[in-house]
């Protein structure tokens, strides 16, 4: 028996739970890793989140601040915060993904997303916990330039030039101000098919909320275009039109053309960031499953670079990575 294991058993001990069941539930990018506990028919699921890899300490603020706005994010059983181990609820198995494989209404199971979201942000600055770090234009940039450190030397063969990437940020710099023409709200940053799930409960509580553990306060659009804009998923681009206004009906301040312009904004450097994990993820971490959805990712880009907001990284992206450039990186 490792360590680890110990801990997890003295944990699993303390909390009630020695004895039972245990299964592997799923892992997913990070280090963390879920168990299924049964006893009794009972169910819960573990969360381990070793450190100094993880903390769970953000999960555990966000998760309390979502169930105590009557949202339907796991809630907390017991919690090891230094040995990074919590027991969470089980909030079953009909994920918005396996329920979308299964030909379930598509349309429906988006609706209510997007009528959650509307919900959360109409809240105005009470969605937004204490002490909630910003997303601010220096995290965004770091994000961004996942893609100049990771994915163009994978695919380009050499470092990226530090005079182009000092014009690269520079060019960011430019075009974030244009994501923040709308209120701020707390931000989940991974929301997502893989991340919701429906659940036999009524209202917006049916939606259940998983992977918030990153959550930031910044702008509205951020959650939805995550959403609609899925790197891992094709989505009829009839339903994005469809969603995006019904959010906007729902939240009627909020005027269109800003939406646009920070929602172009925020996707570019989402999907900037998202190429460059995923070639990390194969390249550092020995996990090339990723690559395939890159293709996708490098669509939705040259999506959201056509809007006028983008006109400075686009120009830089056709001198330094043109299209014939973005390729797939080998594993």
């Amino acid at each position: 028996m490792t360590r680890r294991d110990g801990l997890i058993e003295d944990f699993l001990a303390r909390s009630g739970w020695n004895g039972a069941e245990r299964g592997k539930l799923a892992g997913d990018a990070s280090f963390r890793r879920y168990d299924r506990l049964a006893r009794k028919g009972e169910r819960a699921v573990l969360m381990d989140a070793p450190p100094p890899q993880e903390d769970v300490r953000p999960f555990l603020a966000i998760a309390r601040h979502l169930t105590g706005l009557g949202y339907s994010a796991p809630r907390i059983l017991a919690a090891d915060e230094d040995a990074g181990l919590l027991l969470l609820e089980d909030l079953g198995d009909d994920t918005y993904t396996r329920l979308l494989a299964r030909g379930h209404d598509e349309k429906a199971l988006y609706a209510l997303a997007v009528d959650v979201l509307a919900d959360l942000h109409g809240r105005g600055g009470a969605a937004i916990p204490q002490g909630l770090p910003l997303y601010d234009e220096d995290r965004l940039l770091t994000e961004a330039l996942l893609l100049t450190d990771w994915y163009m030397p994978a695919v380009l063969g050499q470092e990226t030039d530090p005079a182009a990437r000092e014009e690269y940020i520079a060019r960011w710099r430019q075009v974030l101000p244009q994501a923040r023409r709308v209120p701020d709200t707390i931000v989940l940053r991974d929301f997502h098919v893989d991340n919701l799930m429906l659940l036999d409960r009524p209202g917006l509580a049916a939606c259940g909320l998983l992977d918030f553990q990153d959550a930031v306060a910044g702008p509205v659009t951020y959650d939805l275009m995550s959403l609609l804009e899925d790197a891992r998923r094709d989505i009829d681009p009839a339903l994005i039109a469809g969603m995006k206004a019904r959010y906007l009906a729902a939240l009627p301040a909020i005027a269109q053309d800003d939406f646009e312009a920070s929602w172009a904004v925020l996707a570019a450097q989402r999907h900037a960031k998202v190429i460059g994990i995923f070639t990390r993820l194969s390249r550092r971490d020995g996990k090339p499953l990723y690559l395939g959805h890159i293709p996708r990712v490098w669509r939705l880009f040259d999506n959201a670079l056509a809007h006028p907001a983008l006109a400075p990284v686009a120009e830089w992206l056709e001198r330094h990575m043109p299209p014939h450039a973005r390729k797939v990186p080998t594993p």
